[in-house]
């Protein structure tokens, strides 16, 4: 019993030695939960045995902890408090650099907008250049022509003196504002009084009526479009025009686009030229390519993908009639060379509403019908020995339809003639010059006896002169 005394007594010494030497530890374990570590001194062993590692593996131990606490913020919560310093740094240069992008982008919008306000004024100084050249000479005076003297040879030489003195005195000038030299107003008035030769006279008189395609003059740019949707159109005048809008309107429709729907009207030419239109209408429904035409104060177009022909009164601004053309191709089954989806093309000559077309009947030959302008009925058809897809485009005067080789040859020619009274066709070598090289519509203006056409993006006019029908 006294032994066991003793040896309690003697743990309890040594334990509280031991307590003197005690130390106490924390750290994170390997899921970063906090750990406690208690430490005790042996109160018998000076050292422990020989052990791997000792203080260093601790101490390495420690380490590794930290490291893998630190992965763990990492691919846990804390990762995006790590980067929210570089994902700042990219979004404002990502800001900047869209900011940079928007005013390029308002930079070219502005050079775009000087450089069409640039080619604008080259093509009204081109257009009052040919208006000058056009301009007919002033009409002598009569005491000028009083003045005459009896022979050219004296007219001549006294133009060449005037001339002379007055290159001396104030040098060169443009002969258009020399009105004031005598000479010159003598030798235009010599030359007026010519007689014109019996072979123009006979031309002329020719020229009123109907006849057969004989030539066709320069081109006349009127007005260039402007934007991508102008470069393909159709503008037109209606020959029969009816209140509220007069004679010399003019109207236009830019087709480029899935939705083509705007019509626009012109007072008269000045003011096409001028761009300003007095007139915009929404169509109901929208316009299939550059077939459309004006009759009677209505314009006849094709409805988009479809054989659909409409008729809209410009009075009620409505759809006063509707019919499908009988089997003709649509959307690209028979268009002209250009495409286009020209499929069906209206035209209105002295004989009334016609519709250019083809079908799987004809297998691509063009096809002309003559149509009701109220009900939109097919009349008469004609089916030609011309294939549709051979053709840049297509006309019709005084009930002959004729054909063009090229909508984009510089030089290129009316190549063929279908004439309806006799159902007869024949090649044909009218020339006709396509300035601006991408010709999509050519229609004949019965009123101004000329032809309308769209030539990349310029809306321009041919003067025609009609001749009596060659002899077989």
């Amino acid at each position: 019993m006294w032994l066991q005394v003793a040896v309690c007594l003697s743990c309890l010494l040594l334990g509280g030695q031991g307590q003197e030497r005690a130390a106490f530890y924390r750290s994170n374990d390997r899921n970063s939960r906090c750990q406690y570590t208690f430490t005790v001194a042996s109160p018998a062993e000076s050292s422990c045995p020989t052990a791997v590692g000792g203080a260093e593996m601790d101490s390495l131990k420690s380490r590794l902890t930290l490291l893998e606490s630190l992965v763990s913020r990492l691919v846990g919560g804390d990762a995006g408090a790590v980067g929210a310093v570089p994902d700042a740094g990219l979004q404002e240069a990502y800001t900047q650099a869209m900011g940079e992008n928007s005013q390029l982008q308002r930079d070219k919008e502005r050079l775009d907008r000087q450089v069409q306000e640039l080619q604008r004024r080259v093509e009204e100084q081109r257009q009052e250049t040919e208006r000058l050249l056009a301009r007919p000479c002033q009409a002598p005076s009569a005491a000028l022509q009083d003045q005459r003297p009896a022979s050219g040879s004296n007219i001549l030489s006294h133009l060449v003196s005037g001339n002379r003195g007055q290159s001396e005195t104030v040098g060169a000038r443009d002969p258009a504002w020399q009105h004031g030299s005598p000479g010159y107003q003598e030798l235009k008035a010599e030359v007026t009084e010519v007689p014109a030769p019996k072979q123009i006279q006979e031309s002329s008189q020719e020229n009123t009526g109907c006849g057969e395609l004989v030539s066709i003059g320069e081109p006349v740019s009127h007005r260039r479009a402007e934007g991508i949707a102008g470069k393909y159109g159709v503008w037109m005048q209606d020959p029969e025009a009816v209140a509220p809008y007069g004679t010399q309107m003019l109207w236009r429709i830019n087709t480029v686009g899935t939705e083509v729907r705007e019509l626009f009207g012109y007072e008269d030419m000045d003011q096409l030229s001028l761009g300003f239109p007095t007139k915009v209408l929404l169509l109901p429904e929208p316009v299939e390519s550059t077939g459309a035409t004006m009759y009677r104060g209505s314009l006849y177009y094709q409805r988009r993908r479809s054989r659909t022909l409409l008729r809209y009164d410009l009075a009620t601004e409505s759809i006063a009639s509707r019919r499908d053309l009988p089997h003709a191709g649509f959307h690209g089954q028979f268009p002209y060379s250009w495409g286009g989806y020209t499929d069906i093309d209206l035209a209105v000559d002295e004989q009334g509403l016609w519709a250019i077309y083809s079908t799987n009947k004809a297998k691509g030959a063009i096809v002309a019908s003559q149509l009701d302008p109220n009900s939109l009925e097919v009349k008469k058809s004609w089916e030609t020995n011309i294939r549709k897809n051979t053709v840049a485009n297509a006309f019709m005067i005084c009930g002959r339809l004729y054909t063009v080789a090229s909508y984009s040859s510089p030089n290129t020619t009316v190549n063929y003639m279908f004439d309806t009274a006799t159902g007869e066709s024949k090649s044909v070598a009218v020339p006709l010059r396509n300035r601006y090289r991408y010709n999509s519509m050519v229609d004949y203006n019965r009123v101004q006896r000329k032809l309308f056409a769209w030539d990349n993006f310029h809306m321009v006019s041919y003067d025609v002169r009609l001749g009596k029908p060659e002899a077989n």
